[in-house]
């Protein structure tokens, strides 16, 4: 069974699944999804789209330098049919497997770890410069540069205001 690889996302399409678009020089793409072909269409970058596993692995998300991604290439060289390469391949692929996910869950932890210490010198920070604006707001003012306090003028009232009835839309009054 061949397992192709969508061209937008890179996720697994199996056979009989998806959509396939060939192109005028023989290029065949391969889809998931219609929301995969749509985007494709709108000829948009799947390294932009956040979603994509291309976006994943360009932003540092996802491990981009494995032995074990090697395995998951696709050859087209074909090979006769034999039992024994079978029942080994199979085994190889389970051992892959679980080596991808133990160095895919220490990837994980490392990221995390790092993103941790970000988020704890960015607190130490916010909180330096908040004590700071603080001690500022409470120092008294220096005498050193007089401040002119001006007074505001305010426009009075004209007489048409004061009188009741008066300035009013539509004559209404109130009582």
């Amino acid at each position: 069974m061949r397992v192709e690889k969508c061209y937008f996302c890179s996720t697994n399409v199996y056979p009989g699944h998806g959509s396939a678009f060939v192109r005028n020089d023989a290029k065949v793409f391969r889809f998931c999804t219609s929301k995969c072909h749509k985007n494709f269409k709108m000829k948009r970058n799947p390294r932009k789209v956040r979603w994509t596993k291309a976006f994943r692995k360009a932003a540092g998300k996802e491990m981009t330098i494995d032995s074990t991604i090697d395995f998951e290439k696709r050859r087209n060289v074909p090979v006769r049919y034999d039992r024994d390469l079978i029942e080994t391949t199979v085994k190889a692929m389970k051992r892959v497997g679980e080596i991808k996910a133990r160095r895919e869950r220490v990837f994980f932890k490392h990221r995390m770890a790092a993103s941790r210490e970000k988020q704890r010198a960015h607190r130490k920070k916010v909180t330096e410069a908040a004590k700071l604006s603080s001690v500022r707001l409470h120092e008294p003012m220096s005498t050193d540069s007089p401040t002119i306090q001006e007074k505001i003028k305010v426009p009075a009232k004209s007489k048409s205001a004061l009188i009741q009835g008066e300035g009013r839309s539509m004559g209404m009054e109130i009582d």
